[in-house]
């Protein structure tokens, strides 16, 4: 009973911390998550309360985080439905977001299904971890050799969403992919990586209504008490994480993010081999 109970702990913190560890960072989450589900057998109504609740809790962190930025975008909105005067960087980047949220909302709509389904093999996602690889490579030496860096605009919110509606694939990391776009279209690293962030906060909160709705329709018995002690955990490596990164990124590049890609590619392209 106690190795049970000690068992049951183990694995929400494990999961607790890869979820909050992986969620922000240029490293695409399946890889790991794909690895632990290897060793660790959760399935039915629990997996899915799982899923549900560390999606809350980073969503929570980021949110945590941001608070004092997005209540001054919700400000900036309100005022221009007001008609008062209104900071134009605040509102550009509001409408930013709003337009980089729509490519992921349709692309999601339409796919994740699809995705979900049929593009689920180890193989295939060492793969898209190497191919992620390679295009943060090629990033990195464009960000260097351009050496031009402008701030947000719509237009480089749009499409710094269409890049986020890639992470769909899995291998492909979610911020890495929000970052790679950014620096690409112009922004600075620190510049991309706080767009990115921000841009995580409505596609989460969509994330947690639709898993909310599985929850719903699972039913089944659920052990919350380990799972509320995942998310808890999930939560405080998430915001540590968000902090960690910001202050990284305004100093060093994405390369020790693009070596761990290659070699994650590499342990689970393995781990798909000998299974």
């Amino acid at each position: 009973m106690l190795y049970s109970l000690c068992m049951e702990l183990l694995t929400a913190i494990t999961l607790g911390f890869v979820q909050g560890v992986t969620e922000f960072l240029p490293v695409a989450s399946s890889g790991p998550l794909i690895l632990l589900q290897e060793w660790i057998s959760i399935d039915g109504a629990n997996a899915i309360a799982y899923d549900l609740v560390l999606h809350i809790a980073t969503t929570i962190a980021v949110l945590t985080y941001f608070w004092g930025d997005l209540w001054v975008l919700v400000q900036a909105l309100l005022r221009k439905l007001s008609r008062l005067p209104v900071n134009d960087r605040d509102l550009t980047l509001a409408y930013a977001l709003l337009l980089g949220t729509a490519p992921a909302v349709v692309i999601g709509f339409v796919a994740e299904a699809f995705i979900g389904n049929n593009i689920q093999s180890t193989m295939l996602i060492a793969g898209m971890l190497f191919v992620a690889s390679v295009f943060f490579m090629y990033v990195e030496w464009r960000y260097v050799t351009r050496q031009m860096h402008e701030g947000v605009t719509v237009r480089r919110g749009f499409w710094v969403g269409c890049f986020q509606a890639i992470a769909f694939l899995p291998g492909f990391s979610r911020t890495g992919a929000t970052i790679a776009g950014g620096m690409l279209l112009g922004l600075s690293r620190y510049e991309a990586a706080r767009f990115s962030f921000l841009l995580a906060v409505p596609i989460t909160l969509g994330a947690v209504a639709h898993k909310m709705i599985g929850v719903l329709k699972a039913g089944g018995s659920i052990d919350w008490q380990p799972i509320i002690i995942g998310g808890v955990v999930a939560c405080v490596s998430a915001f540590i994480v968000i902090h960690f990164f910001l202050s990284y990124i305004r100093r060093y590049t994405l390369w020790p993010f693009i070596w761990c890609s290659v070699i994650l590619a590499a342990f689970v392209g393995y781990v798909s081999f000998i299974s």
